[in-house]
C-alpha cells in the first residue's frame, strides 16, 4: 500500500489472506448487485413500470432500441469511470448502483415479456446463467490460467456485435437464434476474461470495480440466455 492506501499488489501477487478477502469482497459485491438487480427488476413488474416501457420500445421500434444502446453505453462508460475511482468508496458504490438500476430498466421490456408470454423461461434462463457463470469461475480458479490474451477479440467482437445491432434496427433485420448463441460465446468468454482479471490484474482493493466487471458481463449472458429460450419457445 501507498500513503494513501492503495493497493498496487493484484489478487495474484497479494498474500493469500489478502487474496482471499479480495476474492470475497468481490464475489460477495457480485452476489450483492445480482440481487439488487432482483429487486429493482420486481418492483418495476410490480408498479406497472415494466408494461409501460415495453409499450414505449415497441411503439419507439429501432429508433428507440438504439437509444437504449446509446444510453447504455454511456451510462457503461461512466459506472466503469466512477467504480475505479480508487479516493471515494462511496462514488464507487454510485457507480455499481447506478449500472444496476440502468440494468433493469433495459431488462424491464424483456423480463415482461418472458413473464408473460413464456411461463418458465426464466428460471430456466437463470439456471442456465449461474451454470456455465460458475463453470467458466471454476475453470478459470481451477488452471489459473490469465485470459488477458481474449482482449483483442473481445474489442473486435464487440465492435462487430454494436455494429450488428445498429444495422439490424435500422434496415430491419432479424437476429434471431445464431446472433444470440454467438453473444452467449461472447459473454461467456467475456466472463473468462474478467475473472482472469480479477485474479491476475486487479489490484485487491478493487473489489467494486471488478464486482461491475463481473456483473455486466453475467448480465449480457443472462440476456442472450433468456433471448435463445425465447425463440426456442417460440
Amino acid at each position: 500500500m501507498d500513503e494513501h492506501g492503495f493497493s498496487f499488489l493484484t489478487a495474484a501477487q497479494a498474500a493469500p489472506s489478502a487474496r482471499a478477502t479480495f476474492l470475497k469482497r468481490t464475489y460477495a459485491h457480485l452476489l450483492g448487485a445480482v440481487l439488487a438487480f432482483i429487486l429493482v427488476s420486481t418492483a418495476l413488474y410490480s408498479s406497472g413500470l415494466s408494461e409501460i416501457l415495453t409499450a414505449l420500445i415497441i411503439s419507439g421500434g429501432s429508433l428507440g432500441w438504439l437509444a437504449i444502446l446509446g444510453g447504455f453505453m454511456l451510462i457503461s462508460w461512466l459506472s466503469t469511470a466512477l467504480t475505479t475511482q480508487r479516493g471515494s468508496v462511496g462514488v464507487q458504490y454510485f457507480g455499481l448502483g447506478l449500472m444496476v438500476v440502468v440494468e433493469a430498466v433495459i431488462f424491464a421490456p424483456l423480463l415482461y415479456i418472458a413473464h408473460v408470454y413464456a411461463p418458465g423461461v426464466l428460471p430456466m434462463a437463470a439456471f442456465w446463467t449461474l451454470f456455465i457463470f460458475a463453470g467458466l469461475t471454476i475453470l478459470v480458479f481451477a488452471t489459473g490460467q490469465d485470459f488477458s490474451f481474449l482482449k483483442g477479440f473481445l474489442v473486435v467482437g464487440g465492435l462487430v456485435a454494436i455494429g450488428t445491432i445498429v444495422l439490424g434496427a435500422i434496415f430491419g433485420w432479424e437476429l434471431g437464434v445464431w446472433f444470440s448463441a454467438a453473444m452467449i460465446l461472447f459473454a461467456s468468454l467475456a466472463i473468462l476474461y474478467d475473472t482472469s482479471k480479477v485474479l491476475h490484474r486487479y489490484p485487491t482493493d478493487m473489489h467494486v470495480a471488478a464486482a461491475l466487471d463481473l456483473f455486466t458481463s453475467v448480465a449480457l449472458l443472462f440476456w442472450y440466455v433468456l433471448r435463445l429460450l425465447l425463440a426456442a419457445r417460440r
